[in-house]
């Protein structure tokens, strides 16, 4: 059984519909549904059932999971990087994460886990996805803490070597409607061009970037999804691994992109970043993604301008969703 956290959401329910391509339906949803459209990503997607996320974890500590369990993607997290509520931040991206890979190892079961470039801080470190390194990196916000947090204890207790970590660096792509704030800025900006022909970015507050020249990572979810099937299907490979392009672009370039595939004239208005957002603000980040190249993924990473293309063509101009593709 492949037991997916977060199957539900925007990562989980695009990977989903990849592993029902390729055959595999034998797959256990962990996930709170909530009152939101997130039922919709699920609409066409082949499973077999699917569990509350607190249900789930009284599963595991009664010793009570009711399926032989061969792998588990751990995608399920708060992902809110201005989330305030450290206890539930810690409960949610911690704890849970430490039951789950405390199942799966017994169990000799597959662990991959979502990690997150916001660990990486400021990036006066680099952006190396080097586990030797990991004790150094001061994340800006309680979001990345929380996920630095369940990287280190894997490195304490000696097991980063027998799971797979995946730092994901700005995902963006179909399936995150019901996101709201957190949708990524390609849906947004989308929103806001077609229907004002102008969109909104925050100013820089530092020199040595004007603004919209903040740069970052952006990685297209299919990309994204394809890294984690590499994993999923090579079992030898451990170890903890940036999932980006491994090039940065400013977030002009983003929205340009935008305007130039919605045939319209590039429309900037720059506004004031909330005060405390700005000391907590990433304003560069890159993946290194030479250590995922040398533990043999190949495939070519679609570009910026080919999957905002994509993205806005084939999705959100018809409102459409990758199980109902």
């Amino acid at each position: 059984m492949i037991v997916i956290t977060g199957g539900a959401g925007f990562i989980g329910s695009v990977l989903i519909s990849k592993l029902n391509k390729l055959g595999y339906e034998n797959i256990i949803i962990v996930d709170r549904l909530g009152c939101e459209e997130k039922w919709k990503n699920l609409n066409g997607l082949k499973f077999l059932d699917i569990y509350h996320k607190d249900e789930f974890y009284n599963l595991i500590m009664d010793e009570q999971v009711p399926f032989n369990v061969d792998t588990v993607i751990h995608l399920g997290a708060c992902s809110s990087t201005t989330e305030k509520d450290a206890d539930y931040l810690v409960q949610n991206n911690f704890r849970f994460s430490k039951e789950l890979v405390k199942y799966c190892l017994p169990q000799r079961a597959r662990f991959i886990y979502a990690s997150s470039a916001a660990t990486y801080g400021d990036g006066s470190l680099g952006y190396k996805d080097d586990e030797n390194e990991i004790e150094k990196l001061r994340p800006l916000n309680m979001y990345g803490y929380s996920k630095q947090m369940f990287d280190l204890w894997l490195k304490k207790m000696e097991i980063d070597e027998k799971v797979v970590g995946l730092k994901f660096f700005n995902v963006y792509g179909p399936n995150e409607y019901h996101k709201g704030e957190m949708r990524s800025v390609i849906n947004k900006a989308y929103e806001q061009i077609t229907a004002a022909g102008e969109v909104s970015l925050f100013k820089s507050y530092k020199k040595e970037y004007k603004d919209g020249e903040q740069k970052r990572d952006f990685i297209y979810v299919n990309d994204a999804v394809e890294m984690i099937l590499h994993f999923f299907e090579n079992h030898e490979k451990n170890g903890l691994f940036n999932v980006g392009t491994g090039t940065a672009r400013t977030w002009n370039d983003l929205v340009t992109a935008i305007f130039k595939v919605l045939g319209k004239t590039p429309k900037i208005n720059y506004i004031d970043m909330p005060e405390g957002m700005r000391d907590k603000y990433q304003y560069f980040t890159q993946a290194d993604i030479e250590k995922i190249r040398n533990a043999g993924y190949s495939k070519p990473i679609t570009s910026l301008e080919e999957g905002i293309k994509d993205y806005i063509t084939n999705y959100l101009q018809k409102y459409k969703y990758v199980g109902l593709s």
